[in-house]
């Protein structure tokens, strides 16, 4: 009882301390706090990588990988900007080269796979009627098909924008292209999602593509697992 309140106190602090506090800590081997920071950058990092990559399965494997090579080499994080962006820019050559191999890979493939849109279950959702979970869940549905159908030099940009809120000129920093090349992808993603479609989602962008939870959690301990394999904590 001592050990499990001793860790949740840890865990409490860990959460109270700031960015560069969590990167100081992990940099000294500090387990929880690699969970934290993986804790705190999973649902932005995750839309990142499944702006650019076809599937849930995909993004989560771009992502672990890009946290195993940020953390298994903190040492070059210069500081120069914030952890967040550093980690961001990782994400994303990592998910372009997990596309890459994607594309690779179906040259070869001669067998054609049954796509099943994947429902995720929205998170802190506890009692509501099965008629509003079901519209929930068809809801999403159609608005992860209609963004996943979107190509992915618009997919990201429009993400970044709709989900996480971010704007012209943090994405064209972010993506390291120009400001107006960004508006002319949203206006064409935008173009391309149908009116009909668009008009029933309005607002609902916050809600798709969520990583939350236990798969959160399952994240930071297949990370922490590989990191002590390795010998990096």
């Amino acid at each position: 009882m001592k050990e499990r309140t001793n860790l949740r106190h840890q865990v409490q602090t860990e959460a109270a301390k700031s960015e560069a506090d969590l990167v100081t800590a992990a940099r000294g081997g500090s387990e929880q706090a690699v969970r934290e920071l993986i804790r705190r950058l999973n649902p932005r990092l995750f839309r990142v990588a499944r702006g650019i990559v076809d599937s849930d399965a995909e993004a989560e494997e771009a992502l672990q990988e890009a946290y195993l090579s940020a953390f298994s080499k903190l040492e070059s994080f210069r500081e120069r900007a914030r952890f967040s962006t550093w980690i961001t820019r990782i994400v994303i050559n990592t998910s372009r080269m997990q596309r890459r191999r994607g594309r690779s890979d179906e040259e070869y493939n001669t067998v054609d796979e049954i796509r099943v849109p994947n429902v995720l279950v929205f998170p802190g959702q506890i009692s509501e009627l099965p008629e509003a979970t079901l519209g929930r869940a068809q809801l999403r549905e159609l608005l992860e098909t209609a963004v996943s159908d979107l190509p992915p030099e618009m997919r990201l940009p429009f993400l970044l924008r709709e989900a996480e809120g971010m704007s012209v000129l943090a994405i064209a920093t972010e993506l390291q292209i120009n400001p107006i090349t960004v508006k002319t992808r949203l206006f064409r993603a935008r173009r391309r999602l149908r009116s009909t479609i668009e008009q029933q989602i309005r607002g609902g962008f916050d809600a798709i593509f969520p990583f939350g939870g236990k798969r959160c959690a399952n994240m930071a301990s297949c990370v922490i697992d590989r990191l002590q394999a390795n010998g990096g904590l």
